[in-house]
């Protein structure tokens, strides 16, 4: 059962075989000059046909496909193929995800514009919270969905793996619709959520910390095949899937499922609710990809290359942290900043693990108990509507 603070369960081994070192990468953490290019994609990439096409036709693209010979990476066979199957795990992931479908204008958010019109119902401090939430996220499901279209769907060349990318591609979409549902229906100053990544630091330097990496795979001119960009691949995979979807979401959900808990903006933390579920499976994907690309790639996985990725970790770590300080300078709901510290590196530990790394902080605990019993359920009822969350007829809340 998938769990958002425990550890996932991967189906794929992450153990891979020691090689030689590789010269080792520049760490890509500083302010990237290109923030805004991330969010607005580059008209080259678009124009870029010649390229997509020679990256999905192969010599071996004329030939019936054998799931033996296919690959995540650097693959001959002919993409357009999806079966016969060789990695069933995607396509399960896939239909697993296609059976939570949901939409934002589903969720009632009623009681959510009394709470936020009432000039008691909320204080300044949770006020705070919301606003500084919803400027991270409206943006950050963006830079997602840009990383995946633009970025790392083409360097797949497997066509489970692919179909998978697609829909988490347009589960991104649902996201951005949700977080701007929550802005329209509390009638807040939309230029002021949606710049925030501009205005606020907090959210600015988690969002320059992620923009090299996709900056990289989004370059036109950059294709997988050798060891150097086979690992700035797999580098972009692990920043996203292990510490964007991974860590940086943890302490904006746990804000406003706490606010959920106080009866206060159900409707919010109910649409987080289902977030939640969706990034805990794109990050259950996202480590499963990663494990197999160093199954079929173990050269990559050099110990420099290991230590590149436990600085990154370490970052991320730092980065969340600021960020919770910034969002709750004081106490509330019964949370402080300091207590995501120590949240945030049992999480980095779980990351960690779950790619084949040892922990970074060991004999962390997890201090927010109440979250994983919140999600390690089959069926969660909504907070106080008690009706069971189902997306569609027929389908039932899902955490495998």
């Amino acid at each position: 059962m998938l769990v958002w603070e425990e550890d996932l369960k991967p189906s794929i081994s992450h153990k891979a075989s020691p090689a030689q070192s590789l010269p080792s990468q520049a760490r890509a953490v500083a302010p990237s000059p290109d923030f805004d290019a991330a969010i607005a994609a580059p008209a080259s990439l678009l124009n870029d046909t010649s390229s997509s096409i020679s990256s999905t036709t192969t010599p071996a693209a004329a030939q019936r496909v054998k799931a033996a010979d296919k690959r995540i990476i650097n693959g001959r066979t002919d993409v357009n193929q999806l079966v016969p199957f060789k990695y069933k795990w995607a396509w399960e992931k896939y239909l697993a995800t296609c059976a939570n479908h949901w939409m934002p204008q589903e969720v009632n958010m009623s009681r959510d514009i009394a709470t936020w019109k009432d000039p008691n119902g909320l204080s300044e401090d949770e006020r705070r919270i919301i606003k500084r939430n919803l400027g991270f996220f409206v943006t950050a499901d963006s830079l997602a969905a840009n990383n995946i279209v633009l970025g790392t769907y083409r360097h797949i060349t497997a066509p489970e793996c692919r179909q998978f990318l697609l829909r988490q591609a347009f589960e991104e979409a649902i996201h951005t619709h949700a977080y701007q549902y929550i802005v329209e229906s509390l009638g807040l100053d939309e230029s002021e959520i949606f710049n925030a990544y501009n205005e606020v630091k907090s959210i600015r330097d988690k969002d320059e910390f992620l923009i090299p990496f996709i900056n990289a795979i989004m370059d036109p001119n950059f294709n997988t095949g050798t060891p150097q960009n086979d690992q700035t691949l797999l580098k972009s995979l692990i920043v996203f899937a292990c510490l964007m979807e991974g860590m940086f979401f943890y302490v904006g959900f746990t804000q406003i499922l706490a606010l959920g808990r106080q009866n206060k903006m159900t409707g919010a933390a109910e649409q987080y609710q289902y977030i939640l579920r969706d990034e805990s499976m794109h990050c259950n994907f996202g480590i499963d990809l990663i494990n197999q690309i160093k199954l079929e790639n173990p050269h990559l996985w050099t110990a420099e290359f290991k230590a590149e990725i436990k600085a990154l970790f370490m970052t991320a770590v730092e980065l969340e942290y600021r960020y919770a300080e910034d969002t709750m300078p004081r106490g509330v709901l019964g949370l402080n900043a300091s207590m995501f510290k120590g949240y945030l590196r049992y999480i980095a530990n779980r990351r960690a693990t779950q790619i084949g790394l040892e922990e970074l902080f060991p004999n962390e605990e997890n201090p927010f108990p109440w979250m994983s019993e919140m999600i390690d359920l089959k069926k969660e009822r909504n907070f106080f509507e008690t009706r069971v969350i189902e997306y569609q007829s027929g389908g039932a809340l899902s955490w495998d």
